[in-house]
């Protein structure tokens, strides 16, 4: 199989490689729109049906014959050629990568394409945007068709950044390349063509980066661990790229929506019994753009039965001696482990755990200055207990 990048210029734009692999194909696989721009190929053509997934089976199907996948741009930059690449073995595939979406973007802008954040939602939520949205920042978005601009920029303007610019990018490359500037708020093109690029120079207030986001960027009905507990507990698990953490007692999701918040590569899994606080995690999630969040409704240890075995575990509510022992069982050596827990009954329960297997005890005492009657004092918080171990 040869996977090759094809741009809205079509054949002008091919190299000659790819020019000679499409000539002695036996078939050439592709969306119609690709097709379309080889005409002299239709008799080959094989057009990929939608979605996306339902062609990968038919054209493994094929293998034996001599076989082109057209794809857009760069296959391998959020394109089709990453997902072909993992179903087919070593040396069943080669590739000749074109002109990304997001370089075209970039040179028409002069922006340098190392500084720009650039998104693939052609098929994903458009809230992933959120966490790259902050002042200054610029983006290069794909989008699935015309109307998904307007819903970007609604978005957009919705998140605080109506006063960003976006430019809507049409079939660039081509004959019918189109680039029209405009404020977000104020979006109001029409007739908006795919393929289609937005590019954000955003004007607004983002996300902080530091660990305990505020508590009012979540909706909780009261079970949230606190921002400043928070964050002494997202240092404790220590979150690392790639890594995969269980968030036990999810709650609001705060814990586990700031580990994936910390770099693109994290995975998480929340597990919460409740079954409105679970409808409420996975709403903050989408929200604050990490959607790709796992919740799993139940009661610990039963409802970790089967999970991939994580890296971090967070332990927020339902502790008790039962899931320690079960939990501590299931674990490989390694896994960083931190509960938290606020009654006299936890507090106990981490002191013989922490004689037991080790690790570290930490009182959290907070107080708040508030109103007292026309002057003001301290408000104690409830102190919290975090027990902090390695497997």
């Amino acid at each position: 199989m040869t996977i090759i990048g094809i741009g809205e210029d079509g054949p002008d734009g091919l190299p000659p490689a790819s020019r000679a692999a499409i000539d002695r194909a036996e078939v050439v696989a592709g969306a119609a729109r690709h097709l379309a721009l080889l005409p002299d190929v239709v008799a080959r053509g094989w057009v990929w049906p939608v979605p996306f997934a339902d062609g990968i089976d038919p054209l493994l199907a094929m293998r034996g014959r001599d076989v082109v996948v057209l794809a857009s741009g760069d296959p391998f930059w959020f394109g089709a050629g990453t997902v072909l690449a993992a179903r087919l073995a070593p040396g069943e595939w080669v590739a000749h990568p074109g002109v990304s979406a997001f370089a075209l973007a970039a040179a028409r802008l002069g922006w340098g394409i190392e500084a720009v954040e650039c998104l693939g939602l052609h098929a994903a939520p458009l809230s992933r945007i959120r966490p790259y949205l902050a002042q200054g920042a610029r983006l290069l978005v794909t989008l699935r068709d015309g109307t998904a601009a307007g819903e970007l920029a609604e978005m957009v303007t919705h998140l605080g950044f109506g006063a960003s610019t976006l430019w809507v990018m049409e079939a660039l490359g081509g004959d019918r390349e189109r680039v029209r500037q405009v404020p977000a708020a104020a979006f109001d093109l029409v007739g908006v063509a795919a393929p289609v690029l937005v590019a954000v120079a955003a004007v607004g207030q983002g996300l902080p980066q530091a660990a305990g986001l505020p508590d009012d960027l979540f909706d909780h009905d009261g079970q949230i661990t606190k921002r400043p507990v928070r964050a002494l507990t997202l240092s404790a698990l220590a979150p690392c790229p790639g890594e995969l953490l269980w968030d036990i007692g999810a709650g609001s999701g705060s814990i586990s929506i700031e580990w994936l918040l910390a770099h693109p590569a994290m995975r998480a899994i929340a597990v919460e019994a409740d079954a409105v606080r679970a409808g409420r995690v996975v709403a903050n999630a989408a929200a604050l753009g990490v959607d790709r969040l796992v919740l799993v409704q139940g009661t610990a240890p039963e409802a970790l039965a089967g999970l991939p075995l994580p890296d971090a575990v967070f332990i927020g509510g339902g502790i008790s001696d039962a899931m320690l022992t079960a939990l501590w069982a299931m674990l490989p050596q390694g896994v960083r482990v931190v509960a938290n827990g606020v009654t006299l009954e936890a507090e106990a329960l981490f002191a013989r755990w922490q004689a037991l297997v080790g690790g570290s005890l930490l009182r959290i005492e907070l107080a708040e200055a508030g109103a007292l009657g026309r002057k003001r004092g301290w408000r104690a918080a409830m102190p919290v207990v975090q027990w902090s171990v390695t497997r």
